[in-house]
């Protein structure tokens, strides 16, 4: 049975609806870099590091990261990250596009500290910064990058 021309009016409006709520939802989910939140950073993540400016020539490394809510501080996440040569544990949190990450080898001491920000326009996706662990000292920027689906 063939649709009348209001009703086949009606369908297209719908649909134009529809599609235009699903690209709405799609652009409300970009979080502006100095609106990110701890919420921001859970899921999986990919870190690559390259030698910081002001270190000698070490060879670039990448690394997994998953955050989760941490469970005692409200604003904040807690996770592992997992590169060659082990695993660590990891907190930390973001305030106003500053991101700040403590790692732990043993679980107890801090090992190195993450320091960045969110980069703009990256819909709270990508993080840069600088990597710094105290024994051996070692300095290494880094980028952190959103697993897609996260």
């Amino acid at each position: 049975m063939p649709l009348s021309l209001s009703s086949f009016l009606r369908c297209i409006a719908a649909t134009a609806l529809l599609l235009a709520g699903s690209a709405f939802a799609q652009t409300a989910q970009c979080v502006d870099a100095t609106e990110a939140s701890h919420q921001t950073l859970l899921g999986r993540w990919n870190a690559e590091f390259t030698p910081a400016a002001d270190t000698p020539p070490a060879q670039a490394t990448t690394a997994r990261l998953e955050l989760t809510p941490h469970p005692e501080l409200a604003a904040s996440v807690r996770g592992r990250l997992q590169r060659a040569g082990g695993e660590a544990l990891l907190a930390g949190d973001v305030d106003q596009g500053d991101f700040t990450l403590e790692e732990s080898i043993n679980g107890t001491n801090i090992s190195a500290t993450w320091i960045g920000q969110v980069v703009a326009d990256s819909c709270g996706k990508e993080i840069r910064g600088t990597w710094t662990q105290e024994n051996p000292p070692l300095a290494l920027s880094f980028v952190l990058r959103k697993q897609p689906g996260e």
